[in-house]
């Protein structure tokens, strides 16, 4: 996975969604796919988080509480819930999150870096905000959002 250098002119292209009354984005090129919510299969000793796995295509998918793992609290999923399912480092994994909103096209110049609110853990996941349209949009950094020590190919 090569990581371009952008400037101000570079437009990137990024998913946004809602968690709540929150709307956060990830860069359009970890997006796999999205879908509906399927029931997960909750694993034994995983982080609060982990919601458990899905079978997609055949393949463990481990879903992820985005909520909860934002520190936003858990998610009572429900039909209209949906699953991003994205790459992170080599693994596929799937973000539980309210709903999709949008896909953006901005330039870096409109990503403003993350204030300092006294909270390490706001900059460990978020990685800039952005005012678009009157929204306040957070970027998600989704290196983050898997601890490095949290293997679920062994599931």
């Amino acid at each position: 996975m090569t990581d371009l250098a952008h400037n101000a002119t570079d437009r990137r292209e990024l998913t946004s969604f809602r968690i709540g009354e929150q709307e956060f984005c990830v860069d359009i090129m970890s997006v796999r796919e999205i879908r509906g919510w399927t029931p997960a299969t909750p694993l034994p000793r995983t982080p609060d988080y982990v919601r458990g796995v899905i079978n997609l295509r055949g393949a463990v998918l481990p879903i992820i509480d985005l909520s909860a793992r934002l520190g936003l609290g858990a998610t009572e999923p429900e039909a209209r819930h949906v699953i991003i399912v994205c790459r992170i480092a080599n693994q596929m994994v799937g973000l539980l999150v309210d709903a999709v909103s949008d896909i953006l096209s901005v330039t870096d110049d409109v990503i403003q870096p993350t204030p300092d609110v006294g909270c390490d853990q706001v900059r460990t996941f978020v990685k800039g905000i952005m005012a678009i349209d009157g929204r306040m949009i957070s970027l998600i950094s989704l290196d983050r959002i898997l601890p490095a020590a949290f293997d679920l190919e062994a599931a």
